[in-house]
């Protein structure tokens, strides 16, 4: 298996300052619309209409509608009328993986949502102690997974040596684990990874 091709050097310049919005497609802009507004709490800033899409000029008439969080960060959405609804995923992981996060603030704040859950009726998984982070999950009506978190951790964010480490050691084992059609070296390397973590 190859190697990926380096990255061209360019002038480095500072990361991104933030989520600005992210954008998903909806069927159902009504009832989009209740769910962040009524259930979540963020209201609607914004909407705009147009005939075409601006970046590709593809004939696509939309409605494009923004949610704002308590940071100024949106989510947003898109409905236009005659998309068929997306193709189920190849595996149940992916309905898992993809996730959007939101911060609450603090452990005591998601056990507040999960109550407020619970009086609206709204299914959820959790809570969920994830040793640095504490989460409840659910869906919107367009079935996009959401996460309620909280740091526990406050230094999560601090081990970016580690974290290297982690992922060139998970390179290798995952290249032999192609090369060897079994995953259980990269199951092991995993476990004792994930102790180590947890140590």
């Amino acid at each position: 298996m190859n190697n990926p091709a380096p990255i061209r050097t360019a002038k480095a310049l500072a990361p991104p300052k933030g989520l600005h919005h992210t954008a998903y497609v909806t069927h159902d802009v009504e009832g989009t619309v209740k769910f962040y507004t009524e259930v979540l709490g963020m209201p609607l800033v914004s909407a705009v209409v147009d005939d075409a899409v601006p970046s590709t000029g593809d004939p696509w008439p939309y409605v494009h509608l923004f949610f704002e969080m308590g940071d100024g960060s949106t989510i947003a959405f898109f409905e236009s009328v005659g998309l068929p609804k997306p193709s189920p995923v190849s595996h149940p992981a992916y309905n898992i993986f993809n996730h959007i996060a939101l911060n609450v603030g603090s452990r005591a704040e998601v056990d507040r949502w999960i109550e407020r859950f619970q009086a609206l009726g709204v299914d959820y998984i959790g809570p969920t102690d994830h040793g640095i982070i504490y989460s409840v999950y659910f869906h919107d009506p367009n079935g996009i997974r959401l996460e309620l978190t909280a740091d526990i951790d406050l230094n999560w964010r601090d081990h970016t040596a580690e974290a290297t480490s982690d992922i060139e050691s998970w390179s290798k084992a995952k290249r032999r684990a192609i090369e060897m059609g079994d995953t259980g070296e990269l199951i092991a390397w995993v476990k004792e990874r994930r102790g180590q973590h947890k140590k």
